[in-house]
C-alpha cells in the first residue's frame, strides 16, 4: 500500500478529527473511506452535479467574470 501526505489547515484538521470522532473511526480511516467512495462513484453523477451547478449559477458567473 502506498501512503500519501496532504497539507490541510489547522481548522480543517480539527473538523476532520471531530467528524472522525463522531463516527468512531480515526481521521485516516474516515479519509480513506471518503476517497474510496469518491473513486468508486460514477463519473456521470459528477458530471450531472457539475452541470447542474454551472447552469444554476451561470448568471452569477457571468457577472463575476
Amino acid at each position: 500500500m502506498t501512503a500519501i501526505t496532504i497539507n490541510i489547515s489547522d481548522t480543517r484538521l480539527k473538523k476532520l478529527q471531530q467528524l472522525a470522532n463522531e463516527s468512531g473511526v480515526s481521521p485516516e480511516e474516515l479519509l480513506c473511506a471518503s476517497v474510496e467512495e469518491w473513486l468508486s462513484g460514477s463519473k456521470d453523477e459528477f458530471d450531472q452535479a457539475a452541470s447542474y451547478i454551472l447552469k444554476k449559477n451561470a448568471e452569477l458567473y457571468q457577472r463575476l467574470a
